[in-house]
C-alpha cells in the first residue's frame, strides 16, 4: 500500500545561503491511512521546521528545502511532489487536503474578525459555499469539536473565549474541510493540564470518527503516549530514532531518548516526591510566610454611571504557613486564583482583607534584606535588555537604598557562581544568554537581597524539558544551602512533584485540599484534585480514552455583599486534609 506521506531526506536551511545553515538535515518517515507520528523534541531540533516543510509555510518564514522529497498520495490516487509544487497547487492542498493547528492560537486567529467569519474562510475558499450555507458549514464545524452554544458563539471575537475554547476553533477550522492529514504543532503546550486533556480527547475522538492521518508535535514524549502509533524522536535538526510507540518507550536505543524518558520530569502518581519528604515541623517554629484570610476581590462594573453590581472572588479566604526550607506549591487551573494569591503576598495585587506576614533574614554587615522576591514565568521578559548583568543584579540593591559596593560586587560574582554561570557574565547582556541562563540569572538576582520566601510564579515553564530539569535541581540545592522558603505556582504536575514538600490545590478561588506531596498526589481526596490528577499525562497511560468534558469553567462573579459560608476540613493522617463542601 502506498503511504499517505512519504518524506525522503528532507533537509531545511535558511537565509541567503540556506546550504551553509541547514537547520533541518536527512530526515525520513512514512505515514499511513489513519495513522498517528509523534514528532518529539525539544526546541531547535527541527520538529517544527519538519512540520511547516510539508505544506511548505517554511517558505514564508525565510526557509529552503534544500534536499529531500515530500510526496503526498492525492484523494485521487494521484502522488504530488510538494518540494516541487507550484503555489497554486499548495494553496489547494493545504486547508484542503492537509490542515494545521499551532501553539498558540491567539495569534493564529485574527482578533478583530469574528470567529464564525474565521471558520466560514476555509468553506469559501476550499468549497465555494457563501451567505447561510457557509454560516450554517461554521456552526457544524463548531458543533463536531463540542462546543456548546455554537450558533451564539460564531459571533464572539477571540478575545471573548478561554485558551481551550479558542483550540477547539483552531481545531474546527483546521477540519473544516476533512483533510486526510492534520499537522499538530505543539498544540497543548499553552494549555491547563486538564484542558490538555479535553484537546488531546477530542482530537483521538476526531480522528476515530473521520480516519484521519495525524502528525503530532511535542517536546513532551508523555504526552504523546496515549495517542501516537509511532514516534520519532529529532536532536540538533536529525531523527535520531524512530519506531513503534511500545517499542520507543519500553526499549530505547538512542541516548537521546532515555534522556528524555528518564531525565526529564514526568508525572508518576507520587512515586516521585523528594527524597527528603515532609518538613518536620517544631511546635515553636516560626514560619518564613504566614498567610491569614487572604481575600482579593476586583469589582464588576455596568451601567452609565459604572456603578459596582458584584465582584470577581479571585482568591476567597486563602490560608497557610510555609515554614524555612519547605516548598509549598499552590496548583490549579487558569483562573482559580494561584497566581492571584502569590501576586497578593507581593503587594503586586491589592488585597480585599486578609493578612500576611515574612520572616526576615538577617544579612552581612552593610546588605540590605528583604522578605520575599519573585521569579517569574518569562525570563527575557524580566530583563531589561538594555542593561548588562551587573546593573540588572545591582538594581534591588539601590532600590532599597543600598550601595553597589566591592562587597554587592563579591556577592554578584558569588551567586553567578552558585547559579552555574561564569563570572564574566557580569559584562553581559540578556540576549547573549540562553533561556535556561536568563532564569539562573533572574533567580540569583532574587538572592541579593537575601530573602526568606522566594515566589517562583511558573518558572519553569517556559523552559525546555531538560533545561527544565537542571534549574529544578539548581532549586532545590540553594533551598538546602540557604535554608529559603519557596512559594512554588505551577499548572505542571510533574514539575510539582519533583520539588515540592507541600501542595496545597485551588479552585475557584479557595483551597480546596492541602498536605504533604506525596499524599495528596496518591491518595487524592477532593473530586477536583482526583480530577487534575487524572487528566496528567504519563508514559504508563498508553490509548488511555479520556472522556469529553464540555461544561464551563465555574464563574467566579459573586453578587455585591455575598460571603462564602466559614470553611470546613476534613482530616487525613498528620498533614493532609480536605475542604468539605457546604
Amino acid at each position: 500500500m502506498i503511504p499517505l506521506l512519504s518524506v525522503s531526506g528532507l533537509s531545511v536551511g535558511f537565509g541567503r545561503t540556506p546550504q551553509a545553515s541547514e537547520v533541518v538535515r536527512g530526515v525520513s518517515f512514512e505515514l499511513a491511512d489513519g495513522e498517528t507520528l509523534a514528532i518529539v523534541g525539544e526546541s531547535g531540533s527541527g520538529k517544527s521546521v519538519t512540520a511547516l516543510s510539508i505544506n511548505r509555510l517554511v517558505d514564508f518564514g525565510g526557509g529552503r528545502i534544500t534536499g529531500g522529497s515530500i510526496k503526498l498520495r492525492r484523494a485521487d490516487g494521484s502522488i504530488l511532489d510538494l518540494t516541487a509544487a507550484s503555489e497554486p497547487q499548495l494553496t489547494k492542498i493545504r486547508g484542503a487536503e492537509i490542515g494545521m493547528i499551532f501553539q498558540e492560537p491567539m495569534t493564529s486567529l485574527n482578533p478583530v474578525l469574528t470567529i464564525g467569519t474565521q471558520i466560514e474562510e476555509s468553506f469559501r475558499l476550499h468549497r465555494g459555499l457563501t451567505g447561510r450555507q457557509a454560516t450554517a458549514a461554521a456552526k457544524d464545524a463548531l458543533d463536531r469539536v463540542r462546543i456548546p452554544d455554537a450558533a451564539r458563539r460564531l459571533k464572539y471575537t477571540p478575545n471573548q473565549l478561554s485558551g481551550g475554547m479558542l483550540q477547539r476553533v483552531m481545531i474546527a477550522t483546521a477540519l473544516a474541510c476533512n483533510p486526510r492529514l492534520l499537522i499538530a504543532d505543539e498544540p497543548t503546550t499553552a494549555l491547563d493540564v486538564t484542558v490538555q486533556a479535553q484537546i488531546m480527547a477530542l482530537l483521538a475522538e476526531l480522528k476515530r470518527e473521520t480516519g484521519m492521518s495525524m502528525i503530532f508535535i511535542t517536546h513532551d514524549i508523555g504526552l504523546v503516549a496515549g495517542i501516537a502509533d509511532k514516534i520519532m524522536v529529532m536532536q540538533n535538526g536529525q531523527a535520531v530514532e524512530q519506531g513503534e510507540l511500545n517499542q520507543i518507550l519500553d526499549q530505547p536505543h538512542h541516548p537521546y531518548t532515555r534522556h528524555l524518558l528518564q531525565d526529564v520530569p514526568h508525572f508518576a502518581s507520587g512515586r516521585a516526591t523528594r527524597p527528603d519528604g515532609r518538613r518536620d515541623r517544631a511546635p515553636d517554629a516560626e514560619p518564613a510566610l504566614k498567610v491569614n484570610d487572604l481575600v482579593v476581590r476586583f469589582p464588576v462594573k455596568s451601567g452609565f454611571f459604572g456603578r459596582a453590581t458584584g465582584a470577581v472572588h479571585a482568591v476567597d479566604g486563602v490560608d497557610f504557613d510555609l515554614m524555612p526550607g519547605e516548598t509549598l506549591a499552590i496548583v490549579g487551573e487558569s483562573g482559580s486564583g494561584k497566581s492571584t494569591t502569590a501576586r497578593a503576598v507581593l503587594g503586586l495585587v491589592r488585597s480585599t482583607r486578609g493578612s500576611f506576614s515574612a520572616s526576615v533574614r538577617k544579612a552581612a554587615a552593610g546588605q540590605s534584606a528583604l522578605p520575599i522576591q519573585m521569579v517569574f514565568q518569562n525570563p527575557y521578559a524580566s530583563l531589561n535588555p538594555r542593561l548588562a548583568i551587573e546593573s540588572i543584579l545591582a538594581e534591588p540593591i539601590i532600590a532599597t537604598g543600598g550601595r553597589v559596593d566591592a562587597a554587592t560586587r563579591a556577592k554578584m560574582a558569588t551567586l553567578l557562581k552558585r547559579v552555574g554561570l561564569p563570572e564574566n557574565s557580569l559584562e553581559r547582556y540578556p540576549h547573549e544568554f540562553s533561556g535556561g541562563q536568563r532564569q539562573r540569572l533572574c533567580i540569583a538576582r532574587a538572592l541579593m537581597l537575601n530573602p526568606s520566601v522566594v515566589v517562583l510564579d511558573e518558572a519553569v515553564s517556559a523552559l525546555d524539558v531538560s533545561v527544565q530539569a537542571k534549574v529544578l535541581e539548581l532549586l532545590v540545592d540553594l533551598q538546602r544551602e540557604f535554608g529559603l522558603a519557596y512559594l512554588f505556582i505551577s499548572h505542571d504536575m510533574a514539575v510539582v512533584e519533583r520539588i515540592a514538600h507541600r501542595i496545597a490545590v485551588i479552585h475557584a478561588g479557595q483551597i480546596v485540599e492541602i498536605g504533604d506531596a506525596k499524599s495528596v498526589l496518591s491518595a487524592p481526596k477532593h473530586a477536583y484534585t482526583k480530577k487534575l490528577i487524572a487528566a496528567v499525562p504519563t508514559i504508563d497511560r498508553r490509548r488511555e480514552h479520556f472522556e469529553l468534558d464540555t461544561r464551563q469553567v465555574p464563574s467566579l462573579v459573586r453578587p455585591l455583599g455575598f460571603e462564602p459560608g466559614p470553611a470546613r476540613w476534613e482530616q487525613f493522617g498528620v498533614d493532609h486534609r480536605m475542604r468539605v463542601e457546604a
